[in-house]
């Protein structure tokens, strides 16, 4: 793609993948830098299911230092689960966002079962546990090292994400955070199929001061959960104030993150959101969650 929207100008993707993956990407990650540079994007943050990313994010820092390029840690079994050593280590790294077990959560082992999709489909088959990861026990009281996580999450003052828990599980969460002085909670996707928050929940969360994605993979061709009219609407409903727009795009069959983030801006600006609102979305709520 030749040219991007240019309310893209100082935008902030927070959430998209790409290269080093053992999964199927668009992009390494240079190439998505590349794009972001041409956009004139202030930033992304590098997200990955299988790795911590805060080490790549700072060496692309050291050669493009006028960009905000930040990661973090998935709690997934791929990184030693909800692991409190492995979030302080990618604290010290320089990690920005945590996000709870995604691939590995016991949500999305249900959600896709043992069928193969080309999101995730890696050739040989993983070595990874059956059995998904929750952040409670049998009774639903959260483990002791989910406490523990999020103190550490608190103490950084970085931003603690739902990943692809159970929307039981996020509203649990969340008022656990709140209790250890979290204070940026970022609700992952919640339109996706893979673990939808009911609308209801949504504004109870937006209410409690979490910022929820909205985010365009849901409206693709590979969910088709939500129309992109649907999406604007739930943007009036909770206000520009709790959202940020993201794209979750990366995969190998789609069109590159920075393309996405394009089209799904001009989109909502075809139905009826505010060019204010989306600079909201996606310049002054990243930057707030980022503390930059």
């Amino acid at each position: 793609m030749g040219s991007y929207h240019a309310l893209l100008e100082g935008a902030i993707e927070l959430h998209c993948h790409s290269y080093p993956s053992i999964f199927p990407r668009k992009q390494t990650d240079w190439e998505l830098i590349e794009d972001v540079k041409k956009a004139g994007m202030a930033g992304v943050v590098l997200k990955s299911h299988e790795s911590q990313t805060a080490d790549r994010a700072a060496l692309i820092r050291a050669k493009e230092p006028q960009l905000h390029v930040y990661g973090g840690l998935v709690c997934n079994h791929f990184t030693g689960g909800l692991s409190p050593s492995a979030v302080d280590a990618a604290i010290r790294l320089g990690a920005k966002i945590i996000w709870m077990p995604t691939f590995s959560s016991h949500e999305h082992c249900c959600h896709f079962g043992k069928k193969k999709t080309r999101f995730f489909n890696s050739g040989k088959p993983l070595v990874h546990p059956a059995e998904g990861l929750r952040i409670w026990d049998e009774q639903k009281r959260i483990l002791p090292q989910v406490h523990e996580i999020l103190q550490l999450i608190a103490e950084a003052g970085i931003v603690l994400a739902t990943g692809h828990l159970a929307a039981e599980e996020v509203a649990v969460l969340t008022d656990a955070a709140i209790r250890h002085k979290v204070e940026k909670i970022l609700i992952q996707h919640a339109d996706l199929g893979i673990a939808p928050v009911p609308m209801e929940l949504q504004k109870e969360l937006a209410r409690k001061g979490a910022i929820l994605e909205k985010c365009y993979l849901a409206c693709s061709a590979d969910f088709a959960d939500l129309s992109v009219e649907g999406m604007a609407a739930t943007i009036r409903e909770l206000g520009a104030g709790s959202c940020v727009l993201v794209t979750d795009y990366g995969q190998e069959h789609n069109i590159p993150p920075v393309q996405a983030l394009s089209e799904f801006v001009e989109h909502m600006l075809q139905h009826g959101i505010a060019e204010r609102d989306i600079r909201a979305m996606i310049a002054a709520n990243p930057r707030q969650l980022l503390g930059i």
